[in-house]
């Protein structure tokens, strides 16, 4: 497992030219996209009452807003807006959910 996330940050470093000298952008994009694709699975998995969906929305809400602040920092070009549009595109969609459905909860 932890080859497997080497071999991904190396990927990933190759492919999205990171910002930061110091390789903090390295690992911080290989850490959004994980939480990114956790997030996403914790979705598909929360329970059927109101409390844990609006639980699970918030969850989600706050991990698209930090992975947006990863890729502003440390993407550039085509493929930032692209992951930046991504994120930003749930984040926006989960929270309308949230303040129409989630009211009290």
């Amino acid at each position: 497992m932890r080859t497997s996330l080497l071999a991904a940050a190396c990927l990933l470093a190759a492919a999205a030219p990171a910002r930061a000298v110091d390789g903090t952008c390295a690992r911080d994009l290989l850490v959004a996209q994980s939480s990114q694709k956790t997030a996403i699975e914790r979705l598909e998995m929360l329970g059927d009452s109101d409390a844990d969906r609006c639980r699970g929305w918030r969850q989600h809400v706050d991990t698209m807003r930090r992975a947006a602040t990863v890729y502003g920092r440390c993407l550039s070009g085509g493929e930032r807006s692209e992951r930046l549009a991504q994120v930003q595109g749930s984040e926006k969609e989960f929270s309308e959910m949230l303040r129409t459905r989630c009211k009290g909860r």
